[in-house]
């Protein structure tokens, strides 16, 4: 192999490496993107969907991809995993620990690295506007995000009088464009299935978890 051919593979292999890492300098891509995680517990990033590997979540481009690949381990989630977060968060903000449990039922499936298309991140599916406001330095920390979303809560509980159906309406849809409406805003469909399932969700932690049918 000549020198020039030998400095041309070279530069073909660093360029495959940087793009790779993320670190290429061209415009970020804009394809759909997809996080699996492998049989024995690795990372994979695909611009596609990939049979034999679980569907961990989706990205619309790098940003912060690399970062979960390297740093975040992927957790099994449960009420039993998160319980010393939910229950010292409960006692905190006086919430009830059945409603916290059915709010990240339904925000996240307990899954601490949970991110939904619109940047929503964590068990309890903070923004990151609401994160800063909270003081919640990383989403992805279950204590963090646990702590952050249950004081959410609690000050949505003071604003709208403990009236549960508005919180949780307020919850998913923002406080704002509840309180202008009164309810539930006109055509948020979603919303209004969100406080079912967390409502259904609730009872039900409450009876299996807690022992109450109140």
């Amino acid at each position: 192999m000549t020198e020039k051919s030998n400095r041309f593979s070279k530069l073909a292999l660093i360029s495959q490496v940087l793009l790779y890492c993320g670190l290429s300098f061209a415009p970020v891509a804009t394809a759909e993107l997809y996080v699996y995680q492998g049989p024995n517990g690795e990372r994979l990033l695909s611009d596609r969907p990939v049979t034999g590997y679980t569907l961990i979540t989706k990205r619309d481009s790098f940003s912060d991809v690399g970062h979960i690949l390297a740093n975040r381990p992927l957790d099994d989630g449960g009420p039993a995993e998160f319980k010393v977060h939910i229950t010292a968060a409960s006692k905190k903000y006086m919430v009830d620990p059945a409603l916290i449990e059915a709010i990240i039922q339904v925000e996240s499936s307990f899954r601490s690295d949970a991110v939904s298309t619109s940047g929503a991140t964590g068990l309890m599916q903070l923004m990151p506007g609401t994160a800063q406001d909270l003081e919640v330095n990383d989403r992805y920390s279950p204590r963090q995000n646990i702590h952050g979303g249950v004081r959410y809560i609690s000050q949505l509980k003071e604003r709208f009088d403990d009236n549960l159906f508005m919180v949780l309406a307020a919850y998913n849809a923002g406080p704002n464009a509840v309180a202008r409406h009164g309810g539930i805003p006109p055509g948020r469909t979603e919303t209004t299935r969100y406080v079912q399932k967390v409502m259904k969700a609730y009872h039900e932690f409450r009876m299996i978890r807690y022992g109450s049918t109140e």
